[in-house]
């Protein structure tokens, strides 16, 4: 582990490839991300505070450790790949420019953050085993570092260079366990010390450690906040979010307001996965720490600190909340009755739209235009798997794509919910005329109205539908609940089936002038809703601009949220509602039909 422990060669080659035959290689986001680990801590023996050169050994096995980093991150997969693969970049960089090792932990926090849950650090999952860390330091490591880790193994005598002793805090004070672990696992470049990663488990490798800690006479502190092994699986993820806050933070003080927005923006990167399953249970919490991300986005690009800073506090807060919710369902019971709020909750606002059209088509006696809205929500459906597919697949390498076609979908839905709204108010003074809203809806559904109202069912679906999938996704995997997740999706469609029965057979009953002044009003009124919506999921994907506006009141149901973009938007489809008003009810010179 230290730097004087240059041998040939050949013996690296041979041990790498004991490695590789005796058990499987490890997974390249893990591997990549002990190894940065381990070249950040080497980096801070190497470069003082000042950036002057103070080890050229430990400078030389940085950059050996980011040599392998950068050949480790061509194998990487996913959506975060591209964006790790260019923070890893921007740190070599920075230590050829001998940056200060400050200044290298914060791009490290960043490069943490861009890596995502599947380079996260394993932590034990059971209890350790102190007897089994003494048989597997026995057999992989006495030889080198001796009986007692006082780096006197036989094979060591033999070495031209001096082993650590690992078991003594006098002579490597600064071991911790994070660091063995790392070095553990990916080995020393050019050393003896090979990596185990591949041939002993993550839990095995704990086992070591821990017998190495009784050697130096002290208790192993695992990573902070994560002493617990049965954490939940985010707790790793939120603390990438913290560290990249801080880095934002740090950023936006030293008057660096493009560094902190790229920061702000990587936090909500970070916060991705823990958000589809969290939403899943509790959409309310999820939504509001989109907010304190908008809200602390928005505070640095307007370089108000103290605002970014008690946003900051707020996710900080709500951040031990969302990773609880992350983790895998307790009961049947508990599976059944999420599964069920979740196809009831995503499906009553779908629901709310494809009722008004088919009441409206039923009141107007154009019960045969029904199969198109059958039609636009088999479509819906149907799109919603295949966009679930693409998300996962084809997009994603991409970060916040689901937040950015959900934001595209909510604004071409507020295209036709206004259209179709507007035509229907205009139909409100044909309506006094029993005698002829007959003949005029039909005709007017003759020539393109119909595709609309198919539209909006197609939109209203596949806005919900895709979101729903991944939620159920997410609930799927987590073991054996499939029984009561599947019941929980049967009775909540049986749910909305009564809400939707009932919802146009007593819509039909309302009188015509009515109905059709209501039916406009749902649907201008979803179209707001959706505006707000749109834009803000456009924001959190980092494609619109966030200009916080503090003393606007946030109520997401609604789609009113306090920043510049939404309001302005929202206020343009204000503006046009009141036109729409106006041309329908100003009064006309034209003769009325007898």
């Amino acid at each position: 582990m230290n730097s004087g422990l240059k041998i040939s060669r050949l013996a690296l080659v041979a041990l790498a490839v004991f490695v590789t035959k005796s058990g499987a290689q490890e997974n390249p986001a893990k591997r990549l991300s002990s190894i940065v680990s381990v070249a950040v801590e080497e980096y801070g023996k190497a470069v003082d505070s000042n950036g002057q050169l103070i080890s050229a050994d430990e400078y030389s096995e940085t950059t050996g450790f980011l040599d392998d980093a950068r050949m480790v991150a061509q194998r990487l997969r996913g959506y975060n790949a591209p964006k790790t693969q260019a923070v890893l970049d921007t740190l070599i960089a920075e230590v050829k420019a001998k940056r200060a090792p400050q200044e290298l932990r914060l791009l490290h926090a960043r490069f943490i953050g861009a890596l995502g849950a599947e380079g996260a650090l394993d932590l034990p999952t059971a209890s350790l085993d102190t007897a089994r860390g003494h048989a597997l330091f026995t057999t992989n490591c006495s030889s080198c570092h001796g009986d007692r880790g006082l780096g006197d193994g036989v094979a060591a005598k033999s070495l031209k260079i001096v082993v650590p002793a690992i078991g003594s805090t006098k002579a490597t004070p600064t071991l911790t366990s994070t660091l063995a672990f790392n070095v553990l696992s990916v080995g020393v470049r050019g050393t003896a010390m090979a990596a185990f990663a591949g041939n002993l488990s993550p839990q095995d490798r704990w086992n070591v450690i821990n017998y190495v800690y009784t050697l130096r006479g002290t208790k192993m502190v695992l990573p902070a906040a994560s002493a617990d092994a049965t954490a939940a699986p985010g707790a790793a993820a939120a603390r990438s979010v913290l560290a990249l806050l801080d880095s934002a933070l740090e950023f936006a003080k030293k008057g660096r307001t493009a560094d902190a927005g790229d920061r702000a923006f990587d936090a909500y990167i970070a916060f991705e996965p823990l958000e589809t399953p969290a939403r899943a249970r509790q959409p309310g919490l999820v939504a509001s720490m989109e907010r304190h991300f908008a809200d602390f986005k928005g505070a640095l690009r307007g370089n108000d600190l103290s605002v970014a800073e008690k946003a900051r506090e707020a996710i900080a807060l709500d951040l031990p909340r969302v990773v609880e919710l992350t983790r895998p369902t307790g009961s049947g019971w508990e599976a059944f009755f999420q599964s069920f709020l979740i196809i009831l909750r995503e499906g009553f606002e779908a629901i709310l739209v494809i009722g008004a059209v088919v009441a409206f088509l039923i009141k107007t006696g154009n019960r045969n235009r029904l199969k198109s809205i059958w039609l636009g929500i088999g479509l819906g459906l149907l799109a919603s798997g295949v966009m679930v597919v693409i998300l996962k697949t084809v997009f994603a390498h991409l970060p916040t794509s689901s937040e950015v076609m959900e934001g595209a979908t909510l604004l071409i839905a507020v295209a036709v919910l206004f259209s179709v709204s507007y035509w229907l108010i205009s139909k409100v003074e044909a309506a006094k005329w029993q005698k002829f809203i007959r003949e005029k809806v039909s005709t007017a559904l003759d020539h393109g109205g119909g595709k609309a109202l198919a539209l909006v069912a197609f939109l209203a679906v596949f806005r919900e539908g895709a979101e729903t999938a991944l939620f159920y996704q997410a609930l799927f995997s987590e073991g054996n609940v499939a029984l009561a997740l599947s019941l929980g999706i049967v009775v909540g469609f049986v749910a909305l089936t009564i809400i939707f029965t009932l919802f146009y057979k007593y819509g039909v009953r309302i009188p015509m002038r009515p109905f059709f002044t209501i039916t406009s009003i749902l649907l201008y009124y979803m179209a707001f809703v959706f505006t707000g919506k749109g834009i803000r999921e456009l924001q959190e994907g980092n494609v619109v601009p966030i200009t916080v506006m503090p003393r606007m009141p946030s109520l997401p149901a609604m789609g009113i949220f306090p920043s510049l973009e939404t309001s302005v938007a929202q206020a343009i489809l204000l503006v046009l509602f009141v036109f729409m008003i106006v041309k329908t009810f100003m009064p006309r010179n034209e003769a009325v039909p007898s």
